[in-house]
């Protein structure tokens, strides 16, 4: 299938998408949608059979989530893919600072391309593994989008979450189930209570899930991070935990 092929089957920005992002920011949502269709395709990494509905089920489901994230903040996307939902955030909100972590190289070269045609300045691109990460660099929020399970989400993202920070995780209607699942890893790592929240439903449009992960004791986060952390633990953790903090 040729570029010319599959744009063709390229809807145009649907009128709702202006209620989901700001009308400044709707040139650049258009042209990023514009490389889903055709590049995205022709890489592999996105289907084409997602080319006609990118709006529906891709680009107006990510664009909620930027609702979420506070003003100004450090945002790390844990296997962005082809920039779903990374890229959309980075896109509706300038104010943010956005790191895109992804394995694959053709997945990074895309999103690199990407990046620097859209003049992105707030974006940063790393090839890697989010655990290559860890004790290296924490941010504000940690989003996710079809990554995993949250049980192994949680181990992948909850090191690279600041002590005031959260992660914010884009799932579906088994939400409340996979909080479940994740029982045993929440307490290995000192997490509160998730919060399931749903955003985007007054606007007409099928809302967005988001799960919420924020530390149980944000003043006792450190690296490597001490088990059961986040429920008092024992008077050796606890000492264990001061020493780690003085090193880093």
């Amino acid at each position: 299938m040729s570029e010319s092929d599959v744009s063709r089957e390229t809807p145009s920005a649907p009128e709702v998408a202006r209620r989901v992002f700001r009308v400044e920011r709707l040139s650049l949502i258009e042209r990023y949608a514009e490389w889903l269709a055709t590049a995205g395709v022709e890489r592999g990494l996105i289907g084409p059979r997602e080319a006609p509905r990118l709006w529906e089920r891709h680009l107006l489901n990510c664009g909620l989530l930027e609702r979420a994230l506070p003003v100004g903040a450090t945002v790390a996307d844990v296997g962005s893919g082809a920039g779903l939902p990374g890229l959309v955030v980075a896109i509706a909100r300038p104010d943010l600072r956005v790191t895109l972590i992804e394995p694959l190289l053709r997945r990074t070269t895309f999103l690199t391309e990407v990046v620097e045609d859209l003049g992105l300045a707030n974006v940063t691109v790393v090839r890697g593994r989010a655990d290559a990460l860890h004790g290296e660099e924490r941010f504000d929020v940690v989003t996710s989008r079809a990554v995993a399970a949250l049980s192994r989400l949680l181990e992948w993202s909850m090191p690279l979450v600041g002590p005031g920070g959260e992660l914010v995780a884009m799932k579906g209607s088994s939400a409340e189930d996979e909080i479940e699942g994740a029982r045993v890893a929440l307490r290995k790592l000192g997490c509160a209570e998730p919060a399931v929240e749903l955003v985007g439903g007054e606007l007409g449009i099928e809302p967005t899930t988001l799960v919420r992960v924020a530390w149980a004791d944000p003043s006792r986060v450190s690296w490597p991070l001490v088990p059961g952390a986040g429920r008092g633990g024992s008077a050796k953790s606890r000492s264990k935990s001061a020493r780690r903090g003085r090193r880093g």
